[in-house]
């Protein structure tokens, strides 16, 4: 029986949290205090009377009405509550926060609770942006005058060294070799590119070539990627809780205080940080928001495509990667490194699905290095 009365609930789309208010009726409420009483009874230590016998007038003596109807406000939230949410179909993603009236014997109780609401996703033609974005194609080749750029600056940094080992300052070799004339560069020849780990000038010219055209690959990933999302954020429709934004900035500030090293000298980098460019620790999560909104959306933009699609990631591959994973993380929790890992090689799969790419995720060093 729900003694439950004068309900309303709202939703607050600033914070996508439920709130309900409604009031326990007075019968309901001293209901719920003899139910106090009991639970009080049962545990109760008073001299002269064992546990659980101790009378009900000399308990209220000890402990006070008003302890007593705290507890039976307790107990009336905690018997209520769910019910009245179930009732109006609210999905919640953690314990609400309750707020009362200070329970008086005689008088209904009132109460406002605000919950955290499950995210409400509704997506956007995904498949149609992935295809719009892809069919845009990037030339990566790499032209001769890249490439001959590159040679130009990798005998530049020769010349430095040179000049280093030769006892100038480090400075000063840095600039003399920025003034040499590129015929007056070193060459890259043989002897040279075989102390580097190539068969001869030939082979590292073309290993040269080939990592340009990695790079230019990569960025061009990164850009299309980027707009995928951008378009997917754009004009899909995202409610979430303000504690998943509040997750993504602690994210974001413990990247920032990891340049600091270890966990301690994280958090003396993070306030030597945040003196350096003049802000509060919220001034500067205030203008993270709107990345910190993003990274939201992103995130579950993608987990409802997973779910949609039925994406996840390969059994086989995901072993592997963990047990790669703990060869350099060996301390690492095990059921977070694989929640971890089965997260990363799951949005990867799904990055890729858009992109029209049916390579499995996994085996991979390029996989290795984003997991």
């Amino acid at each position: 029986m729900s003694y439950a009365q004068n309900t309303k609930v709202s939703r607050d789309e600033s914070t996508w949290e439920a709130i309900v208010s409604a009031e326990i009726s007075t019968e309901g409420l001293s209901h719920y205090r003899d139910e106090a009483l009991r639970e009080i009874q049962k545990s109760a230590k008073l001299d002269g009377f064992r546990v659980g016998k101790a009378p009900v007038d000399r308990i209220i003596a000890i402990y006070g009405e008003g302890q007593v109807m705290r507890h039976a406000a307790e107990i009336a939230i905690q018997r209520e509550l769910p019910e009245l949410l179930a009732k109006e179909q609210v999905a919640i993603v953690e314990a609400p926060k309750v707020t009362t009236d200070t329970p008086e014997i005689g008088k209904p109780l009132r109460f406002t609770a605000r919950a955290a609401l499950a995210p409400k996703i509704e997506l956007a033609d995904y498949k149609s942006i992935g295809k719009s974005v892809t069919a845009e194609k990037e030339d990566t080749s790499v032209s001769d005058a890249e490439h001959a750029e590159a040679m130009a600056h990798i005998r530049r940094e020769r010349a430095r060294i040179d000049k280093m080992e030769a006892g100038t300052e480090p400075a000063k070799a840095a600039e003399e070799s920025k003034a040499m004339k590129e015929e007056e560069l070193p060459a890259l020849d043989d002897e040279f590119v075989q102390s580097l780990g190539y068969a001869d000038a030939d082979a590292f010219s073309e290993a040269l070539r080939k990592n340009i055209q990695t790079e230019k690959e990569l960025r061009a990933s990164e850009k299309r990627r980027s707009l995928i999302l951008d378009g997917m954020v754009k004009d899909s429709t995202v409610l979430y809780p303000a504690a998943l934004r509040e997750y993504e900035l602690d994210d974001m500030e413990a990247r920032v205080s990891a340049q600091g090293g270890s966990a301690s000298g994280g958090k003396d980098f993070f306030e030597q940080y945040l003196k350096e460019i003049g802000k509060t620790r919220d001034e500067l999560r205030a203008t993270w928001n709107d990345a910190a909104d993003k990274r939201a959306k992103v995130r579950l933009i993608l987990a409802e495509i997973a779910r949609k699609e039925a994406i996840d990631a390969d059994e086989e591959a995901l072993s592997h990667e963990i047990e790669h994973a703990r060869e350099h993380y060996p301390q690492a929790d095990p059921d977070a490194l694989r929640s971890h890992i089965a997260h990363a090689m799951r949005n990867e799969s799904v990055l890729r699905f858009l992109e029209g790419n049916t390579e499995k995720v996994g085996h991979t060093s390029h996989d290795h290095s984003h997991v």
